[in-house]
């Protein structure tokens, strides 16, 4: 489906990105500011519903896309219909609704039932000039959506982020909970997060929020269980540091910086409120004092 940021943009010649383009990376971004020298609008495909989960589901990504300066993006679920598709019909299907005048890819990208396309095929059947780019490499490794989703799983924000075309982020609606942390005066919201978000490795972050309202604070974030109150399900708390009112109903997008520590079962309640203490600290001193947008 096509979804347009720039209407300006509709039925006009444009360039072209192919790929999945799950979390824009820095090898993506070489695309990007090739395809942005032809002068043409932007777009690009998104594919959602891979297995294993998603850095961004397609909402979050069409934000990213809109700040990066894309006009349009063509999204497309892997389900069993688009699956099968032949890579001939793939493109027959694309280039009939997309007036492409260029188009751009990377040397690994494949599309198609079977993933039979290739970028040989794509130059065969294209309607326009294709340039396909070897892929991007920091620290001697390639960049790609599944070494970011590795990184995660280690909790290594500053590498995630070293790759991404922008920060890593997590979004959520604030939920009722226990409210237990009001009790020890780290009054957290927690956050319903979209279905299939890859998950983080579980941990204790420092984290800058947004709320809706354009505030920003520092964050202490609990990613996972809560073993001190027998809670063993996964869960997304965050006390915002300075912040009082009520978040029930509100969308918060926390940008996590650092994983501070391991989840832990404290054996008191003194020992908990000097390890929250200690957090809190060491939020502010990495994220900074609160922002008004």
């Amino acid at each position: 489906m096509l979804k347009y940021f720039d209407e300006g943009a509709k039925g006009r010649p444009c360039a072209l990105l192919l790929g999945g383009f799950d979390g824009f990376h820095r090898g993506h971004g070489s695309l990007l500011s090739a395809a942005k020298k032809t002068g043409l609008p932007v777009g690009l495909t998104a594919l959602s519903g891979g297995k294993g989960g998603e850095l961004f589901p397609l909402p979050e990504r069409e934000e990213i896309f809109r700040a990066l300066g894309f006009s349009f993006a063509d999204e497309h679920i892997l389900d069993g219909k688009f699956r099968e598709t032949s890579a001939e019909d793939f493109l027959s299907d694309l280039f009939s609704r997309i007036p492409a005048k260029a188009v751009f890819c990377g040397e690994d990208f494949r599309f198609g039932k079977d993933a039979a396309g290739t970028p040989a095929l794509l130059k065969e059947r294209a309607p326009c000039p294709v340039t396909v780019l070897p892929l991007a490499a920091l620290g001697g490794e390639k960049i790609a959506v599944t070494r970011i989703k590795q990184l995660l799983s280690e909790g290594e924000i500053g590498k995630v982020n070293a790759l991404l075309c922008t920060p890593y982020f997590v979004r959520g609606i604030a939920e009722h909970g226990r409210a237990v942390g009001r009790t020890y005066g780290f009054p957290t919201a927690n956050l319903r997060l979209p279905a299939g978000k890859f998950p983080l490795k579980e941990g204790v972050y420092a984290a800058r929020a947004r709320l809706e309202r354009g505030e920003e604070y520092p964050a202490i974030v609990n990613f996972g269980p809560c073993p001190t109150f027998g809670v063993e399900a996964r869960k997304t708390e965050a006390h915002l540091v300075g912040f009082q009112g009520d978040l029930y109903g509100e969308e918060v997008t926390l940008f996590p910086v650092r994983l501070l520590r391991p989840v832990r079962k404290f054996q008191s309640k003194e020992a908990l409120e000097k390890q929250l203490e200690a957090d809190r600290t060491a939020a502010l001193g990495l994220v900074g004092a609160k922002e008004e947008k």
